[in-house]
């Protein structure tokens, strides 16, 4: 029988455990980088970043940030070599958004004979005549480098927006 995951979970060694600081850190890691959306929507805007941050806190989600930042660099006003730029990072950091909402939004379960962990997905997928509900992954080594990989990931676009803020003097 699985349950969810005990407060007191096993030790460092066990890839739940492991998993659990992956997790804080892809938190950490996403977090960061989206921030840097603000100066994104700042520099395409033509705002300051306090003006920014009123309309990045604004939205509430990141893809409705994304959306946005994506729209003002789409403006023909924004030199092309700019719009290829951004729309590279934006596509960067929406690549793991799934893989980050895995891990927000599950139910973290764990059995304890067989010392094994899982997420369970809080989504209901609607397919054409049924309907598809707490889709489960194994907490593996395989899931502990994907977010280990997710993580480098989003560090590297982290680098890349702001190379792209330094060089077009978008506003800090």
């Amino acid at each position: 029988m699985i349950h969810p995951a005990p407060i007191d979970a096993p030790g460092e060694a066990d890839p739940f455990s492991r998993l659990l600081t992956r997790v804080g850190r892809l938190n950490y890691t996403w977090t960061n980088t989206e921030s840097l959306l603000i100066h994104l929507i700042a520099g395409l805007a033509r705002t300051d970043t306090e003006t920014a941050l009123v309309i990045f806190l604004t939205l509430n989600t990141t893809r409705a940030r994304v959306d946005l930042v994506e729209r003002l660099s789409k403006l023909e006003r924004t030199p092309p070599d700019v719009r290829r730029e951004v729309l590279r990072a934006t596509k960067g950091l929406m690549r793991h958004s799934p893989l980050r909402n895995r891990y927000n939004h599950c139910i973290y379960a764990f059995d304890r004979q067989a010392g094994t962990a899982q997420t369970i997905l809080m989504r209901i997928a609607d397919r054409k005549d049924r309907l598809k509900i707490g889709e489960t992954a194994q907490i593996d080594e395989t899931a502990l480098t994907d977010v280990d990989a997710a993580v480098e990931a989003l560090n590297a676009v982290n680098r890349e927006i702001w190379d792209i803020v330094i060089r077009h003097d978008f506003p800090r």
